[in-house]
């Protein structure tokens, strides 16, 4: 999984340097990423629950998404500019977030990444990366809704 990097450098593999930022299209592309998501969350049914977990202005949270990813995929650190240190996992555990839940972000995130016209194997490596903070707020869930258990 490698892109080239457009200024005559060996190409570089997902998650390492800058490498997951630049495919992704940096901060542009990451805000019409998170921007398609979070259309995408209104629309489908299955992600209601997650979208009344949000303030009904949704203009901090997709600022907070899209610095968050910049950062996560190497980028720079636009998050912790702004907002400060965050962890993930903790920042959602009052959250009430099982499995449906996390199935429902990642539904949406796929669609999302789907539109974004990436390559491939881009889109495979990041949605599977994605999955892992996704298991781990469900993990630290204080009020996890388990339908599946």
């Amino acid at each position: 999984m490698e892109i080239e990097d457009g200024q005559g450098r060996a190409p570089a593999a997902y998650g390492v340097g800058d490498a997951s930022y630049r495919a992704a299209g940096e901060r542009p592309g990451i805000t019409k990423l998170v921007d398609a998501f979070y259309r995408i969350m209104a629309e489908r049914p299955d992600a209601q629950r997650i979208l009344r977990m949000h303030p009904k202005d949704l203009s901090v949270s997709r600022d907070k998404l899209a610095r968050f990813l910049c950062g996560w995929m190497n980028g720079p650190k636009l998050y912790n500019e702004k907002y400060g240190a965050i962890r993930i996992p903790h920042a959602h555990e009052h959250l009430p977030v099982g499995p449906e839940e996390r199935d429902a972000w990642l539904a949406c995130m796929e669609v999302a990444i789907a539109e974004q016209g990436y390559a491939s194997d881009f889109a495979v490596y990041l949605l599977r990366e994605l999955r892992v903070p996704a298991e781990r707020i469900v993990e630290v869930s204080r009020d996890p809704v388990r339908r599946d258990a």
